[in-house]
């Protein structure tokens, strides 16, 4: 039956029923034509959870914080059964996959299932998914396991700041990786040039142009031993790159790489499947150049969509099994809102650390470390991008072109693609998506949760504000003060954050003015829904912070600003900016709203003074 009938069967929704299917908890539920199939005998049992034959809890004392070695998480920690990915590949069939997803949700974790399933191995590592679900799909699917010779990389730890080490690097795990291989040493399917090339490899002395050539050599070495084309997986491809170029060694390392991948991956005979994994798609960069064979799969596709992260239906499990049922909607709150494909997905790093600290929401996908191309980015916003990040920040939709071709040299070139960097990444999600005739998507995009609009504060607005160590302190004081109602202080600090982060040319427009403190009560947004330039009463208020709880007052601010002023010029500007809240009744959205008490406060601003009247 289809998930249509299953859902009015069952009286749930069918977004209830996809999420099942998603999760595996209906055995034999298979896509057709991108729609999910279920058995005729699915029931739905008492508590709640959809499914054919007994449910098995399997639950381990520890989350696998950090842990990306497939047999490990699978024997020692609680493991998300994510082995129906080698189903939806072996049905694919596509000889060459890119994975991109931001980082932190399972890309390795899930590369290195692929290798120890495919993987010949002298230990019996079908063991290792005898009760995974893939082996309920049986012998069509598990007659692959352990059929290949494997080539696994991973280059998510490639990050310096010279070519010279990069390279020393890439040596390192090339060297390590053939390492693994040392049957070939005394291999008679080997010719004795293959040896001594691979001799040279494990001992480290190989040049750049000898090393460009290691997949497509090792591949040939172990199709010729074993008599089976090899399985590559390229784990996190693009980060040497990424550091490339934040680090000016740019066009070294795509020299390199663009040889390296053409080798393993382009008309290579000697390839049975190959499987990358990255944040961003590098068409353009011709590192795949000629290479017709590729299958990319990203973020806006529906294909794989639920294998990287975590679906709300294994949410929904988790937090049963270690007794936080009850935290479901906190959890979406936080670490919800990704959609891939059409799939919603939450952060698996954030879940399985909101479960180890016994539910304590934090952010915890800042700590895993920010996109460095950002603060290139960043550093070249026009006016138009800064204010669409600030609306951002505040809950609001944008719209914006995104381009999945986007290369890191294009980034600074056109401002404008930091929309697809930041989605790619992780930052930003679509709400509604069109594709157009050139293959870009025009997107309506918002922050997708709680915990990314925290991320987004350190990461993007702290750039924008050009917030540094000092001017910190400065912005956490502006705050303070508005909390304490001490306006004597919210004067000195906003004067001293100006003296510390602005030109005395930036001080041309109220705009400026006005998106200068904006940027600094956004850190407040955890206390206050922020809104800005919206109608109220009897004209369009500048700021206003509506209070989450009754505790605290609203407050609403308006700005004026003229150049030259006098210092009772200035004071008298900021009175008639305080005068015309009250005149034009913009506190009555705030009473509407059942807010007990509003401040409202005037500022006016002449270069890099400024006066507050408050009432």
């Amino acid at each position: 039956m289809l998930i249509s009938e299953a859902a009015t069967k069952w009286g749930v929704s069918e977004r209830a029923v996809r999420d099942m299917c998603i999760a595996g908890r209906i055995l034999g539920a298979e896509k057709h034509n991108g729609k999910w199939v279920l058995p005729d005998d699915a029931v739905r049992p008492d508590d709640g959870r959809i499914k054919t034959g007994e449910y098995i809890k399997t639950k381990s004392q520890a989350m696998p914080i950090g842990v990306s070695d497939y047999i490990r998480a699978q024997s020692d920690y609680y493991y998300v059964d994510k082995t129906l990915l080698i189903k939806e590949i072996l049905d694919q069939k596509s000889l060459v996959t890119l994975f991109t997803r931001p980082r932190r949700f399972g890309k390795t974790l899930n590369m290195d299932m692929l290798r120890v399933f495919f993987e010949i191995s002298s230990d019996n590592t079908e063991n290792y998914f005898k009760d995974k679900k893939i082996a309920k799909f049986g012998k069509k699917y598990m007659d692959y396991q352990g059929k290949y010779p494997v080539i696994f990389l991973s280059f998510k730890d490639v990050k310096f700041d010279t070519w010279e080490e990069t390279f020393d690097k890439l040596s390192e795990l090339v060297q390590i990786e053939f390492g693994r291989h040392q049957e070939l040493m005394t291999s008679d399917a080997l010719l004795d040039y293959e040896k001594e090339y691979y001799s040279k490899v494990l001992s480290k002395s190989a040049n750049k142009v000898e090393l460009s050539s290691a997949l497509e050599n090792l591949s040939r070495m172990l199709n010729n031993h074993y008599g089976a084309a090899p399985i590559i997986i390229i784990d996190e491809y693009d980060t040497p790159i990424q550091e490339g170029y934040s680090k000016d060694f740019y066009g070294d390392i795509i020299d390199f790489m663009r040889n390296f991948f053409s080798g393993g991956f382009k008309d290579n005979k000697n390839l049975s499947f190959g499987f990358l994994t990255g944040i961003l798609r590098i068409a353009q960069e011709s590192i795949f150049s000629g290479l017709n064979n590729i299958t990319v799969n990203t973020i806006m596709d529906d294909e794989y969509s639920e294998f990287f992260g975590f679906t709300k239906g294994e949410v929904a499990d988790i937090l049963y099994d270690f007794g936080m049922g009850e935290n479901i909607s906190e959890a979406e709150k936080w670490y919800n809102g990704y959609c891939f494909g059409s799939t919603e997905i939450f952060n698996p790093w954030s879940i399985i650390n909101y479960v180890s600290k016994n539910g304590l929401p934090q952010a915890y996908w800042v700590s895993t470390g920010k996109n460095e191309v950002l603060e290139d980015v960043l550093n070249v916003a026009t006016e138009d991008i800064s204010e669409r990040l600030n609306m951002l920040l505040l809950g609001e939709k944008v719209i914006a072109r995104i381009d999945q071709n986007v290369v890191y040299r294009s980034l600074t070139e056109n401002p404008a693609n930091i929309y697809s960097l930041l989605l790619m990444a992780g930052y930003l999600k679509p709400v509604n998506k069109q594709i157009q005739m050139d293959g870009s998507y025009l997107c309506e995009i918002e922050i997708p949760n709680q915990e990314i609009a925290a991320v987004f504060k350190i990461e993007i607005m702290s750039h924008l504000l050009q917030v540094g160590a000092v001017q910190q302190s400065t912005a956490n004081r502006i705050a303070e003060s508005l909390y304490a109602r001490d306006f004597v202080l919210l004067q000195q600090a906003l004067v001293e954050y100006m003296n510390k982060s602005m030109s005395f040319y930036d001080a041309s427009a109220e705009g400026f003015y006005h998106g200068l403190t904006l940027g600094i009560v956004a850190m407040m947004d955890n206390t206050y829904r922020i809104k800005s330039n919206r109608e109220s009463g009897e004209g369009r208020f500048d700021l206003a912070l509506f209070p989450r709880e009754n505790q605290y007052p609203g407050i609403i601010m308006e700005f004026k600003w003229k150049n030259n002023l006098s210092e009772k010029a200035l004071s008298d500007l900021a009175e008639e900016a305080l005068t015309q809240i009250s005149a034009k009744s913009y506190d009555i959205e705030m009473k509407d709203l059942g807010v007990n008490e509003t401040i409202k406060i005037g500022a006016a601003f002449s270069g890099k003074n400024v006066v507050i009247k408050t009432l």
